[in-house]
C-alpha cells in the first residue's frame, strides 16, 4: 500500500489526471481558436454601433432650430455616441458636421463596408497590442438611412478597453468550461477506462509475486453490454492466468515425478539386472524356441534398461544427446512392426521404404519416437499403419499413416503437450511430446499434416545435412 505522501504525486501522474489536464489544454487552444474571430466580430459590432449612434446624434442636431446646437449640446452628443467628431455624406458633399471637441488628428482610415473578418481580427488584435494609431476615421454606410455616408472619429484606445474587457470576459467563460468538460471526462475515463486498466494492472503484479498460489483475474459474473479492447484484454489475462496455473501445477507434479523416479531407479536397475541374468541363462538352454525367447528377453530387458537411463538425464538435463550411426531405415521398421504385433494380433504394418535407404541416426531414439507414433494409432483403433520413407531434396521424410477415427477437435490445439494433448481418454500425451522432442533433437521436425474420420497422418523430416 503506496504511503500517504507518495498518493498525491501517484494521482499526480496518474492517467486519468493526464487525461484531465491534457482535456483542459485541448479546450483552452479550441476556445482560443473561437476566440480571434468572435474578436474581430466584436470590433466590427463595437464600430457598427458607434456609427449608428453617431447618426441618431446628428439627427438630434438637424432637428435643432436652424441645425445648430450649443457647444455644451455638441459635446455631450459627442460623448453619448462614443466619438471624437461627425460628418454625413450624401451625394458628395457634407451634410451636417459635428466637430471635435479639440484637436484631433487621425492618422488611419478605414471603411467598414470594404472590411472583412480576417482583416477585422488582424486590427483588433492590432489595437490591443497597441500597434494603432489612437484616432482613426471610420467611413460606413449609414445602418438608418439609405444613401448617406456616416464618417467618424473614434478614439482606439477606448475600442482597446472594450475589446480588453471582451477577452477577459471570453476568457473566464473558457476556463470555466475548460474545468468543467475536463472534470467530466476526467469522471467518466476513469470509470470506464482507467478503473479497468488498473484492475489488470493489479491483478498482474499480484499473479507476478505469486504465481502459483495468487488467483485469476476475476471477471463479472453477468455478461456487460461493453465489449471492448479492455474487456477483451480482461478476458484473454483470466485465461492467461488460468493456463499458467495449470502449466505450474503440472510442472511441480513432473519435478516430483522426476525426484520420485531418480530414487527407484537404483532399485530399478537391481531388478532389471536379475532379469538380464536370467535370461542370459536361458539362452544357453538346449531348446531353441527357449534360446529364442531368451534372446528376445534379453533384448527387451536391455532396452528397459537404457530407457530408464535416458529417461532420467532427459529429465534433469534436457533432451538427450545423439549418437548417430548409419543403418537401414527398413530394418528399424521392421523391428517397431514386430514389438507391436506382439501387443496386438489384428494390427497390419505396411512399409514402403526406398530401396537400400540408410542414414546416420540415433537408433535407439528413432526407435522410441516411430514405437510412440505407431503404438498411439493402434491404441486409438487403426488396424492399418502405413510406413512411407524416402530421402529427396537433402531432406529425409518419414509418413506415419494410420486408417483411424482421426483426432477429436479439442486435441489440436495442445497436440504435442504433455497431460494436455492426449487424444484418448485416460491418456497422458506423453508419447507424441516425447516423440517429437526426439526427433527435434536430431534437427528434425514431427508434424501433424491430416487427420479425419478416414486417418491420421503424421511426418517426420530431417534435413539431410544435419544427419
Amino acid at each position: 500500500m503506496p504511503a500517504p505522501n507518495q498518493r498525491p504525486r501517484r494521482v499526480r501522474q496518474s492517467l486519468s489526471a493526464r487525461l484531465l489536464w491534457l482535456t483542459v489544454a485541448v479546450t483552452l487552444i479550441v476556445e482560443v481558436m473561437i476566440l480571434l474571430p468572435s474578436l474581430g466580430r466584436e470590433r466590427m459590432a463595437w464600430l457598427t454601433n458607434r456609427v449608428t449612434e453617431a447618426h441618431l446624434a446628428a439627427l438630434t442636431v438637424s432637428t435643432a432650430p436652424h441645425g445648430v446646437v450649443d457647444l455644451s449640446t455638441r459635446n455631450e452628443l459627442l460623448r453619448l455616441s462614443g466619438t471624437e467628431a461627425i460628418r454625413l455624406v450624401e451625394g458628395g458633399r457634407s451634410i451636417l458636421v459635428l466637430p471635435p471637441r479639440g484637436i484631433v488628428r487621425a492618422e488611419g482610415h478605414i471603411n467598414i463596408a470594404h472590411e472583412t473578418l480576417i482583416g477585422s481580427m488582424l486590427r483588433a488584435v492590432a489595437v490591443l497590442l497597441g500597434m494603432e494609431p489612437d484616432d482613426i476615421l471610420v467611413t460606413s454606410p449609414s445602418p438608418l438611412q439609405r444613401g448617406v455616408i456616416v464618417q467618424i472619429v473614434v478614439h482606439n484606445p477606448t475600442l482597446a478597453d472594450h475589446l480588453r474587457r471582451y477577452v477577459e470576459h471570453i476568457a473566464a467563460l473558457s476556463l470555466a468550461v475548460a474545468l468543467l468538460t475536463g472534470l467530466m471526462i476526467y469522471l467518466a475515463l476513469d470509470r470506464i477506462l482507467v478503473l479497468p486498466i488498473r484492475r489488470l494492472t493489479e491483478s498482474i503484479t499480484t499473479f507476478r509475486a505469486d504465481p502459483e498460489h495468487a488467483a485469476p483475474l476475476a471477471l463479472p459474473r453477468r455478461k456487460r453490454a461493453r465489449d471492448d479492447e479492455i474487456a477483451l484484454a480482461a478476458s484473454e489475462l483470466a485465461t492467461m492466468q488460468t493456463e499458467l496455473r495449470a502449466a505450474l501445477w503440472r510442472n511441480a507434479r513432473l519435478a516430483a515425478l522426476g525426484t520420485a523416479v531418480a530414487k527407484i531407479s537404483h532399485d530399478l536397475r537391481n531388478i532389471l539386472s536379475s532379469a538380464l541374468l536370467v535370461a542370459d541363462r536361458l539362452s544357453g538352454s538346449e531348446d531353441p524356441a527357449t534360446r529364442r525367447a531368451a534372446t528376445t528377453l534379453v533384448t527387451a530387458v536391455e532396452r528397459a534398461t537404457d530407457l530408464v537411463t535416458r529417461t532420467l538425464s532427459f529429465a534433469r538435463e534436457g533432451p538427450p544427446p545423439v549418437l548417430r550411426a548409419a543403418f537401414p531405415l527398413a530394418d528399424l521398421i521392421t523391428e517397431v512392426a514386430d514389438q507391436l504385433s506382439t501387443q496386438s494380433e489384428t494390427l497390419r504394418i505396411e512399409t514402403v521404404v526406398t530401396p537400400g535407404l540408410a542414414i546416420p541416426l540415433d537408433r535407439t531414439q528413432m526407435f522410441r519416437a516411430l514405437f510412440n507414433l505407431m503404438r498411439n494409432a493402434a491404441e486409438a483403433g487403426a488396424s492399418l499403419i502405413t510406413v512411407r520413407a524416402a530421402c529427396a531434396e537433402g531432406t529425409t521424410t518419414i509418413d506415419i499413416e494410420d486408417n483411424g477415427p482421426g483426432l477429436p477437435e479439442q486435441a489440436h490445439a495442445n497436440l504435442f503437450r504433455p497431460f494436455t494433448g492426449s487424444a484418448r481418454r485416460g491418456g497422458t500425451g506423453l508419447g507424441l511430446a516425447i516423440a517429437r522432442d526426439l526427433v527435434r533433437a536430431h534437427g528434425g521436425e514431427l508434424d501433424l499434416v491430416a487427420t479425419s474420420v478416414r486417418g491420421t497422418l503424421f511426418r517426420i523430416t530431417i534435413p539431410q545435412d544435419l544427419t
